[in-house]
């Protein structure tokens, strides 16, 4: 009996010693909690960090692409401003340039005279002007009588015309050619481009310096036209047309001079530079003892001192 009851104690010993075999599953076994979220931390620091995307632009309303527009005349951006062109009209005229010369203005009748220096004809058609500055040997001049000038301007398609009637006590007139202006003579002083050197105070190639001779010893002689300026042209004007006629105390003369001889075509409304002037002079043997002029203050070397003729 005794030997049966310590068999059944063996049995119980191996059967109880028998459940810690390896073939027996585990329970797990739970770590610490620390070790826990040490493991958690360093899981997550493995991971690469997603990149937050950047908030982009809205989109623009307008596309890149320039539509070029239908037509080829460019339209300016309308964000800047536009200036308008100034009307023609709006233009005023050159402020410090007025059309003619102020000293003193002359108008040139539309009339085509015979050239005989008679008057008869420009009365009534031309507007006569009288010239009484002593620009030139004042002491030398007595009076009108000694010497005094008065005169027409006249044009066509073809000529500018001149008469003149000049009280003169005693005539004298010995020269020729260049030196007409010696004796008793006509000037003209013309600017054929009055408004392109309106200011320069100098001659230029478009500025004429013309003498007019009734001719000698007496008005019935020889008749002459001399160009003195522009230099390059000077020389007797062989195709001016002179007429002349004297009386006691008095001489008349008419001439047309061709445009051509001042290098121009003329045109209604026309302005040049213009002064006239009468050359005196009294005793045989001397030269030029005075000179009387429409223009004031005319002086030979400028132009601004003559006045202005207007084509009518």
């Amino acid at each position: 009996m005794k030997k049966r009851v310590i068999g059944l104690m063996l049995v119980a010993i191996l059967l109880l010693s028998s459940c810690n075999l390896p073939t027996t599953p585990e329970e797990p076994s739970i770590p610490p909690l620390e070790q826990t979220l040490t493991a958690l931390y360093a899981t997550a620091s493995a991971i690469p960090a997603t990149k937050t995307p950047q908030p982009q632009p809205p989109t623009a309303t307008v596309t890149s692409q320039v539509v070029a527009p239908t037509n080829t005349q460019a339209v300016a951006p309308t964000n800047s401003p536009v200036t308008a062109a100034p009307s023609a009209t709006l233009q005023p005229p050159t402020a410090t340039r007025p059309p003619y010369r102020t000293s003193v203005s002359v108008e040139a009748a539309n009339i085509t005279p015979t050239i005989d220096g008679d008057w008869a004809e420009w009365k009534g058609k031309g507007k006569e002007y009288p010239a009484r500055n002593v620009v030139y040997g004042k002491s030398n001049r007595v009076d009108e009588a000694d010497s005094g000038l008065s005169y027409y301007v006249g044009w066509d398609a073809n000529n500018l015309y001149v008469a003149v009637k000049v009280g003169d006590d005693k005539y004298v007139q010995e020269a020729t050619g260049e030196n007409i202006y010696k004796g008793d003579s006509i000037e003209l002083l013309i600017d054929t481009d009055l408004q392109g050197d309106f200011f320069v105070q100098s001659l230029s190639g478009d500025d004429y310096q013309i003498g007019l001779s009734p001719g000698r010893p007496d008005t019935s002689g020889t008749r002459e036209a001399y160009r003195w300026y522009p230099s390059g042209k000077a020389g007797a004007l062989t195709n001016v047309t002179i007429g002349s006629v004297s009386s006691s105390g008095l001489w008349r003369l008419e001439a047309a001079i061709p445009w051509s001889v001042l290098g121009i075509t003329p045109y209604k409304g026309m302005h040049l530079g213009f002064a006239i002037s009468v050359s005196d002079n009294d005793s045989p043997g001397t030269q030029q003892e005075s000179m009387v002029s429409n223009a004031p203050g005319r002086m030979l070397t400028d132009p601004t001192t003559w006045g202005d003729l207007v084509l009518k």
